[in-house]
C-alpha cells in the first residue's frame, strides 16, 4: 500500500517507531516555527500564514512532509508585490482599527455604541482576512481570495465561529506562555487549512 494512503487511513506500517498522527503534529510544529518567523517583519504576515496553509493543505491531499525547507521554497515562489501590498494594508487597518478603540476607551459621547460596532466591525475583519490566507486563490490574488473569504464568513457562520475559537485559543496560549507565540501560527494555519477543506476549499 502506497505512502499517501497510509498516512491517510493513519496506520502503522510494521516497525514504525512513530505514526502518521504523531508526524502530523511534527509538521505543524515546524510550520508554526517557520511561520512565526517569516511573520517577524509584520508586513510578511499574510503572505506567511497562506504559506503555512498551503503546506498543510499539500500534505492533507499528497502526503507531502512539511519541512522548513519546502517553507522557504513557497514562500520564495510567491508573487511578492502583491504580498506586501496585502500586509500593508493590514498593518494600516489595524492600526487605524487602534486609534479608533483608543477613542472609544476615551468616555466621548456615543462612545458604547461605537466600541460594538468597532468589535463586531473587527471581528468581522479578522475573520475574513484569515480565512482569506486559507484559500489557494491567496497564491494568485488576494482579491480573489477575500471576496471567497468574504462570501464563506457570512455563508457559513459555523466555520466562522470555528476560526473565532481557533483565533482566541491561539491568543490565550501566547498570553499564558509567551514562549508558544512561535509554535501557534502551525496549529491556527491547521485550523484554518481543516474549516476552508470542510465546506469544499
Amino acid at each position: 500500500m502506497s505512502t499517501a494512503t497510509d498516512a491517510a487511513s493513519g496506520r502503522r506500517e510494521p516497525g514504525e517507531l512513530f505514526g502518521p498522527r504523531f508526524e502530523l503534529f511534527a509538521d505543524v510544529l515546524v510550520v508554526g516555527l517557520v511561520t512565526a518567523v517569516a511573520c517577524l517583519p509584520l508586513v510578511t504576515a499574510p503572505a506567511a500564514l497562506a504559506t503555512a496553509c498551503t503546506l498543510l493543505r499539500r500534505r492533507q491531499r499528497y502526503a507531502e512532509p512539511c519541512t522548513a525547507g519546502r517553507f522557504v521554497r513557497a514562500l520564495r515562489a510567491r508573487r511578492w508585490r502583491a504580498d506586501l501590498a496585502a500586509g500593508g494594508l493590514l498593518l494600516a487597518f489595524g492600526l487605524l482599527f487602534a486609534a479608533d478603540a483608543a477613542l472609544a476607551g476615551a468616555g466621548l459621547p456615543g462612545a458604547v455604541p461605537f466600541a460594538l460596532f468597532l468589535a463586531a466591525a473587527g471581528t468581522a475583519a479578522a475573520v475574513t482576512a484569515l480565512r482569506a490566507c486559507a484559500r489557494e486563490e491567496a497564491a494568485g490574488s488576494w482579491p480573489a481570495a477575500l471576496r471567497t473569504a468574504a462570501a464563506r464568513t457570512v455563508g457559513d457562520p459555523a466555520g466562522s465561529v470555528l476560526v473565532l475559537l481557533a483565533l482566541a485559543t491561539a491568543a490565550v496560549c501566547a498570553w499564558v506562555l509567551p514562549p508558544l507565540l512561535f509554535l501557534v501560527p502551525g496549529p491556527l494555519a491547521a485550523a484554518l487549512t481543516a474549516v476552508e477543506r470542510r465546506v469544499g476549499g
